[in-house]
């Protein structure tokens, strides 16, 4: 048998690469207040959940994209949505404002059942879930000019229990975390002072805990494991830069780095000859095998495209959908449909064979709300020192 396995694996790569070019807008929806998609989570049994601009959690159907309901109760920029794993009733969403809040998705519209907090001065940035449901993970903005902080605590705990920090390991905010998709022990976090760290976090204390840190050279803005068991590391730069570190080489003398370059986008010529303007994310598909990372034009044209140790592949253009820069994307592998969304405020599925059945042209939905945010994607908030400069600001007026 195992001599028919490279064969197999090209006619699941070939499968995929036939499900992309088949793509096309299956839905289309707009929200009535303008307002910047940040960030989608899929929940498995039919809901999609999504981060907006202006500080709210909307829900919405995943396969028809209406929306079911939407969470109030958060006074800063989110910086994330994560659907627990074992009980898909339960949403967390982080903000800025300094709280982590848990949402019963059966109940629309409710206060948040469950509020984590930690240091009053924490401000947080990027947050997720472990796959055993029991840590939840936030990283802070910078503090005092010279500390950031990753938060922990036990979600079973009633109230959620504030386990403690690791304070030592980034010196700027921590734009991302991600917890491997199999380890719960297991954790990853990138930061504007341009590193990439990797935990075990059996191991307890910071510096045991500590397995590695990869130098991306730039503000790290994203972070996504990848890789056959998930052994890889993806980091995609606020200036555009690409690396992947394959982290199974850490007890041999081989090096880290399959593949790195400190701009991306003009490694895959497109059908203009021209690259993308951006990159959105990075996406490993575990039936294909495939590491997706997706970049965009500004006039929200998507690109999909293949990473490996060569570098980037075109895969597939998607054309008509959004109007202006997208900020998020994810990959249902069931449905075999990807769902984007951007700063025209539109959530869009695409599916193969995919029929817009919503009327009218893509248009640019450009909101007030949104101009507390950085224009590029991934950029950090700075919410907290915006607050500051804006009272100092006023203070001097």
């Amino acid at each position: 048998m195992l001599c028919h396995f490279p064969v197999l694996l090209t006619e699941i790569m070939e499968g995929l690469e036939e499900k992309l070019r088949g793509l096309s807008i299956a839905r289309r929806c707009r929200p009535e207040e303008p307002t910047y998609l940040l960030d989608v989570a899929l929940q498995p049994a039919g809901l999609l959940a999504v981060s907006c601009s202006n500080f709210t959690v909307h829900l919405h159907n995943k396969d028809s994209l209406d929306l079911v309901g939407e969470y109030r109760g958060h006074s800063g920029p989110l910086c994330g949505v994560v659907f627990s794993h074992s009980t898909p009733d339960l949403l967390y969403s982080g903000s800025a404002d300094g709280t982590v809040r848990g949402w019963d998705v059966r109940r629309p519209g409710t206060e948040a059942v469950q509020v984590f907090k930690s240091d009053p001065s924490h401000s947080y940035c990027s947050l997720d879930l472990s796959c055993g449901d029991a840590l939840l993970c936030a990283g802070t903005e910078q503090v005092n000019e010279e500390d950031s902080f990753l938060v922990f605590w036990d979600v079973r705990k009633p109230g959620g229990k504030l386990l403690g920090v690791y304070s030592e390991s980034h010196s700027d905010d921590v734009t991302q975390v991600r917890f491997h998709p199999r380890d719960k022990d297991r954790l990853a976090s990138g930061s504007t002072d341009g590193l990439v760290n990797v935990f075990d976090l059996s191991r307890g204390a910071e510096e045991e805990a500590l397995l590695a840190t990869c130098n991306s050279d730039s503000s790290a803005g994203s972070v996504c494991w990848s890789g056959p068991g998930y052994t890889q590391l993806l980091c995609l730069s606020h200036d555009e830069g690409l690396h992947l570190w394959d982290l199974g080489q850490l007890d041999t003398d081989e090096p880290l780095t399959v593949f790195s370059t400190s701009d991306a986008r003009s490694l895959t010529p497109l059908t203009d000859g021209g690259g993308v303007d951006y990159l959105v994310g990075g996406r490993w598909l575990e039936e294909a095998q495939k590491l997706m990372v997706v970049g965009g034009k500004n006039n929200g044209d998507l690109h999909l495209m293949e990473c490996g140790d060569g570098g980037l592949r075109l895969l597939r253009s998607l054309e008509g959908g959004h109007a202006s820069t997208v900020r998020c994307f994810l990959w249902d592998p069931a449905a075999e449909a990807l769902v984007t969304g951007g700063e025209d405020a539109q959530l869009l599925l695409w599916k193969p064979g995919g029929e817009d059945l919503t009327t009218g042209k893509r248009e640019p939905m450009k909101s007030r709300s949104a101009l507390r945010l950085k224009s590029r994607p991934h950029k950090k908030h700075g919410y907290q020192r915006d607050r500051k400069a804006a009272k100092t600001l006023n203070h001097t007026d």
